[in-house]
């Protein structure tokens, strides 16, 4: 397995792979876990080659976020790629990323105010500026993100059909530890009676949902019985729990096609996402 810190050298060795067939990516920001672990064992089986970046990315976060303690574990990482068959990992430092002056910035407005990005307004320029770069330096056929960051996803999807990259997204399905809680690097904040408090997240989505299938269609009593079950366990901040159609991001009051039910709180200082979608 190939280790790469230059984009120049990624650039090169990308070229060749796609020479050989298909390129499947897996873009991260590292301190990797089984979630991760899923989308590149999808990218080595469904590919002729595999690349996973390891890079956290500056410009996605806000001054006063975790930035400088994001968990990072390089050495690890790369062992967990290797375990599972990835063909090179892409490791470049932020200067390699953001040169001098460095100026542009990718984002697509009109699904960047609802859910996540109001309380985080920067955030998806940084993701979707970084993941356009990415895309560009690694050139890969597929590329595969997980849907426990859909709102990501959604906005990513719509980047990729607007700029005309040639370039599939695969968005595969959240991975959850034994008691629900979706996996996260941010997990590892999280103290003995926090990660005790923090399943209740899944639980109150499952609760909604489980009114979905029961038939109810309209948004106002799925969000309260989210809340509802939410409000038992006073550990959890709630930021939002919302209902949105899946195209435009955009608060829907009744279930008439593919909808998105998210949620964000915190526990302790720790902000955790979670999310169902159904059609």
């Amino acid at each position: 397995m190939k280790v790469i810190t230059s984009v120049t050298q990624m650039h090169a060795v990308a070229q060749q792979y796609a020479k050989d067939g298909t390129l499947g990516f897996v873009p991260t920001m590292g301190y990797l876990h089984e979630g991760h672990g899923s989308l590149i064992e999808r990218a080595v089986q469904e590919n002729d080659r595999a690349v996973v970046s390891v890079f956290v990315n500056p410009t996605q976060f806000a001054p006063g976020e975790d930035l400088s303690s994001y968990p990072r574990d390089l050495e690890k990482d790369l062992a967990f790629c290797q375990s599972l068959g990835a063909t090179a990992v892409f490791h470049p430092e932020p200067n390699e990323m953001y040169g001098p002056n460095f100026a542009a910035i990718v984002e697509v407005p009109s699904l960047t105010v609802n859910l996540c990005a109001r309380a985080r307004p920067s955030h998806f320029k940084g993701v979707c500026t970084v993941v356009a770069k990415l895309f560009n330096i690694v050139a890969p056929t597929r590329a595969y993100f997980g849907l426990k960051d859909a709102q990501q996803f959604f906005i990513l999807r719509r980047m990729v059909l607007d700029l005309n990259f040639p370039i599939e997204l695969v968005g595969c399905p959240t991975v959850r530890e034994a008691d629900g809680l979706a996996m996260s690097s941010r997990n590892s904040y999280l103290s003995l009676t926090e990660r005790k408090a923090a399943p209740i997240l899944h639980k109150a989505l499952e609760e909604g949902r489980a009114l979905i299938l029961a038939g109810e269609k309209k948004r106002a009593p799925i969000i309260d019985k989210i809340q509802r079950v939410l409000a038992t366990e006073p550990l959890v901040s709630l930021e939002y729990v919302e209902l949105v159609e899946t195209l435009g991001l955009r608060q829907t009051d009744e279930i008439t096609g593919e909808v998105l039910c998210a949620l964000a709180a915190r526990i302790g200082t720790t902000r955790l996402i979670d999310n169902f979608i159904f059609s």
